[in-house]
Parts: C-alpha cells; structure tokens; sequence
C-alpha cells in the first residue's frame, strides 16, 4: 500500500480517472500535507505493508541515505533506488523474528556449546571475541564484526559440511528427547527444514530472537541485521526497496556490503521492543513514532460505541480496517464509504472522517502516516 514505482497502488473507485494512488498524488500533491510535500518533494514517503510469515523471510539489512546513494549508482540493478529504508513490525498474531547482534556472553556461550559453529568461526576469531567481553564497547564490536565476515566468507562447501554434522545432531538429541536449547535446536531445525544448507542457519547464533505479542512493535534502523521467522504482522517503511541481504534466501547475496555496513552493537533481545504511546487526545490511538522523518503508525482501537471520529493529521495516511465494520463519511469523499476487513483508505492531509461503526465489539485499525 503506496505509491512506490515497483508497486504503486490500485485505485478502486472508478468515478477517479487516475488509476493509481503515484498517478492521483501527483495530480494532486496538495494531498500530502505542505510539510510532507516540501519535505519528500512531492511523494509520499512511506509504504505500508501487512505480512503474513509462514515461512522466514530473508535475513538483510537496508542500508542508510549515503550508502543507498552509492549503491544505487554503482549496482542500479540490485539497488533500484537511492533511498534508505527504516522499517518497523507491529505483530498481529503472537510474532517471531530476528533482529539486532546478540549480548555478547549470548554469542560466547554459543561458541563454547556448538562444537560446528566455533569450527567455523575459527578458534583465532573466537578467542578474541571471549577476550572482549571485558572490553570496551569499540573492542567488542571489532571482535564481533570478525566473527560475522569470517562467517560469511566462509567456503560452501565447508560450511555446508558443518552445518549438516550439527544439523544431524541436534535432530538426533531432539529425537531421543534431549534439551537442545544450548544449541538453539528448536529453531535450526525449523530453518533448516526450510533452507537447507543455507548460511543463515548459522546466524541464529549471532542474532537476537524476538518474540512479539500482538500489538508489539520492533523497529529497524539503518543496517540493523534482521529477519521476519513466523506470524502476522503490520510493516511500514520508507519508500525505497533497497535490501542486503546475508542469508535464507535463494537471491543474490552481497557478502561485502553487507560485513561493511552493518552496526555491530549488541543488545538484549528485550531492548528491541518498540513502544507505542497512548495519545492524550485521543484514549483509541497508540502512536508507533520510530527516530525518523518519513513515517508513524497509529493503532487505533475503538470499543462498542456507535460513532467515532477518525482526526485529520497534516499528513496524508492510508487507513487499514484489520477487524470491525462501519460506515465512513467524508467531506473529500464523494460518497459513504464501506469499512470492512481488509478495507484500505487513503485519506488526504487534514481530511477526517466520522464512523458509524455497525460491529459489536468495536474496531480494529491501523493508520501509516508521517509526522514531521
């Protein structure tokens, strides 16, 4: 849902002659919001996604304003444009990803326990990471980015070697009714059952696990390392479809860039949580305001009353309906609109819209905005 080249939204009320939403904004760049439109020069700078995660998605990162720019002009055809792409997860069911380097005592213990990955890793590499756990944080994050690039530069074949010893263990462990929490068996079975001999099966000893109930949200700023494992979820980013990726993937995968770029700071899995704020105005909306410019997203919960005014922000939004029903009225609408499931709006800077909601048990909506 956007206005991005690649995926530009349809629109569905025939009565518009635009066909889609990049076509209606550019016709109609006072939609945006004069900050918007003046910010982002006359596009809308978010998409919004909604995932439904059965089996991971690819571990990647998304590089920042600079590095997009020269990726984009160097390899214009893995980089198709020039903008970075902060991105956040709002879990609709109970949620599953990968997200940020481990504590580094998290990473050692794994070393020390997973007999395949230390060989990997080298011994070289993974005495200086056990060293720096006393360091200061700038040793730690040097010894942590050896550890990562010796892993993903390591050969095919030896890998692939490695990770099958470790996989046929953990299997046998799991089959005879063994803990193989201290190898995170659980989950590299389920990685590997879906990309098998793949390097990223190794990265769940580098990468948080974070488990997200609905309503919690983890955002990913500039080459933060991630992964989307299992679960629903509500995604808005900025427009830009620039992506690094470093495993369980069948896609191209740009090893160098990737070790180059990415933040080698640990942190617990908890701290990379993302809170949402009750508005004072407004008890129905939990606003998700990530530390940058191009986007916000508002969870609005109505309970079992019959009307409700949805506020008029200086920004454009698109509304997404995820449960309950209504109808909407509007005065730049030129009719009542019908608000089901699945129903999508785009609403232009400083429109609000009234509803009659018809469901019992209230409503459920997102809405991605941006809140300079």
């Amino acid at each position: 849902m956007g206005a991005h080249p690649k995926g530009d939204a349809i629109i569905l009320d025939n009565r518009i002659p635009q066909k889609t939403l990049g076509q209606w904004i550019a016709d109609n760049p006072g939609c945006l919001g004069s900050k918007v439109k003046d910010t982002f020069q006359g596009q809308l700078p978010f998409l919004f996604k909604v995932l439904s995660v059965n089996m991971a998605l690819s571990i990647q990162a998304h590089p920042n304003k600079d590095l997009a720019g020269k990726l984009h002009a160097q390899f214009p055809d893995h980089y198709p444009d020039a903008n970075h792409k902060p991105e956040m997860a709002i879990a609709l069911t109970p949620f599953q990803g990968m997200c940020g380097f481990r504590p580094v005592q998290e990473i050692v213990a794994f070393l020390q326990n997973v007999p395949e990955f230390r060989v990997l890793i080298g011994d070289v590499a993974a005495e200086q990471l056990e060293r720096s756990v006393n360091d200061d944080p700038r040793g730690v994050s040097a010894a942590l980015r050896i550890c990562f690039t010796r892993m993903m530069k390591s050969e095919k074949k030896f890998f692939v070697d490695q990770l099958n010893l470790l996989v046929k263990r953990t299997s046998q462990e799991a089959a005879e009714g063994k803990d193989t929490s201290d190898s995170n068996g659980e989950l590299l079975l389920q990685l590997h059952s879906q990309f098998p001999g793949d390097i990223g099966c190794f990265a769940i000893y580098f990468l948080n696990v974070v488990r997200l109930n609905p309503g919690e949200a983890m955002f990913l700023g500039a080459n933060e390392p991630h992964a989307y494992l299992y679960g629903d979820c509500i995604e808005c980013m900025a427009c830009s479809d620039n992506t690094v990726r470093a495993g369980l993937t069948p896609k191209f995968i740009d090893v160098l860039t990737l070790c180059e770029m990415l933040n080698y700071t640990p942190a617990s899995s908890s701290a990379k949580i993302f809170p949402a704020i009750q508005s004072q105005l407004d008890p129905c909306v939990y606003l998700y305001d990530p530390p940058v410019p191009d986007f916000a997203v508002m969870r609005i919960q109505i309970p079992s009353i019959k009307l409700y005014l949805i506020s008029a922000v200086d920004s454009a939004s698109i509304l997404l309906v995820i449960q309950g029903t209504a109808v909407g009225t509007s005065t730049g609408a030129t009719s009542d609109m019908t608000l089901r499931r699945g129903s999508v709006f785009f609403i232009s800077a400083n429109e609000s819209i009234s509803l009659q909601v018809s469901s019992p048990d209230g409503m459920l909506l997102f809405r991605a905005c941006c809140l300079l």
